[in-house]
């Protein structure tokens, strides 16, 4: 989630109409938060469909994976999509928000059939199904306290500046128990990041005027979804097993 981003989030959350009843904040929420998450899911879904086409055939791996050069111009798209995305969601079109989510999706499908290639098929599922109750109890935690979380989500904001540093270092300079302290503080980071989407996406429901979702809904899909793939990959990276 970009900064500019955060900032219009908590305008939206300080603008939250006062005279909304109960009953239509409830069902506003429950709407908006539900294609939030049908969005995610899509993407998800989208993500390990691609993953596992790519890493089953050869000469896609060939091509995407081993070649360095197309792998990191897939990698940069990867970034100037979710900067578009973040910064043009007053915007952007419906539609054309959902377009780009969902090539950004299939995208992060090609960049983690890599995965799928390091990794055993067994521990690839445990740690899925790992982070998935993570999440789910993280977000449902964000979603039901009364609790402020803005102090911790711009705490986890600054610890990812930091991990982002760190993780650069980690690439140069390739140390096992710095990996371990990275992996560790990344699944730290994104849980606590995941808790703070999670609260500001429901705020956010009720500030919307008149329920209007417009490409909202995507772009809080992209936050839970960025939140749940590198939560994933962080605890893969010390609970996985790679094959022989």
């Amino acid at each position: 989630m970009s900064w500019n981003q955060q900032q219009r989030w908590d305008q939206s959350s300080s603008q939250q109409p006062s005279f909304v009843s109960a009953d239509i904040r409830d069902a506003r929420v429950s709407s908006f938060l539900s294609k939030v998450y049908a969005w995610m899911f899509a993407g998800l879904l989208i993500t390990a469909v691609i993953a596992f086409g790519v890493a089953s055939t050869p000469a896609l791996v060939e091509a995407v994976v081993v070649n360095r050069m197309v792998f990191w111009i897939i990698v940069i798209a990867q970034l100037g999509l979710v900067f578009y995305l973040s910064a043009r969601v007053q915007k952007v079109a419906p539609a054309t928000a959902a377009g780009l989510f969902l090539v950004y999706s299939a995208l992060v499908g090609v960049t983690s059939s890599v995965v799928l290639l390091v990794f055993t098929g067994v521990s690839i599922a445990q740690t899925f199904i790992i982070t998935a109750g993570m999440f789910g109890a993280t977000a449902v935690f964000g979603t039901v306290t009364k609790r402020s979380l803005a102090g911790l989500g711009h705490f986890m904001f600054m610890g990812l500046i930091g991990l982002i540093l760190a993780s650069i270092v980690g690439f140069l300079w390739n140390s096992g128990p710095l990996q371990f302290v990275i992996s560790v503080v990344g699944v730290l980071v994104f849980t606590g990041l995941t808790a703070w989407d999670a609260q500001r996406l429901k705020q956010l429901a009720v500030a919307l005027p008149d329920g209007g979702v417009g490409s909202y809904a995507v772009v809080g899909a992209l936050s839970l979804y960025l939140d749940f793939i590198n939560l994933f990959f962080f605890l893969l990276r010390f609970m996985g097993n790679r094959r022989d």
